[in-house]
């Protein structure tokens, strides 16, 4: 038998974002937590409890909030942590620099060939 070579690929943690269902590394979302005190951001992405996961773009934010990040954390989200919440996508912009709407649907790159 002969020994394989070469580098071994790491393997990369993926997620969905509930507002705009596209699939990216668990990286690139910010999780969102529920824990006994309420539902609160985990930039660590490793705190104890049920997750849900959403990009950093207002966007995604406001259809997540409208009742999927909810439907996600299996829970109500309540007035304070939905306050809480829309303060934090308020500071996010709204679509990142270079990407399109359609980026964000996952329809990127079916445009027809010649």
């Amino acid at each position: 038998m002969t020994k394989k070579t070469g580098q071994r690929v790491k393997h990369v943690p993926q997620r969905t974002c509930v507002g705009c269902r596209q699939v990216l590394a668990k990286r690139e979302l910010v999780r969102v937590v529920r824990t006994a005190q309420g539902v609160r951001l985990d930039p660590t992405g490793k705190a104890a409890g049920r997750g849900a996961y959403v990009h950093a773009l207002r966007s995604c934010w406001e259809r997540a909030l409208k009742g999927a990040l909810a439907h996600a954390l299996k829970t109500e989200l309540s007035d304070e942590d939905r306050e809480q919440l829309m303060a934090y996508a308020a500071q996010l912009p709204q679509e990142e620099a270079g990407e399109s709407s359609t980026a964000l649907t996952g329809q990127q790159g079916n445009e027809m060939m010649p």
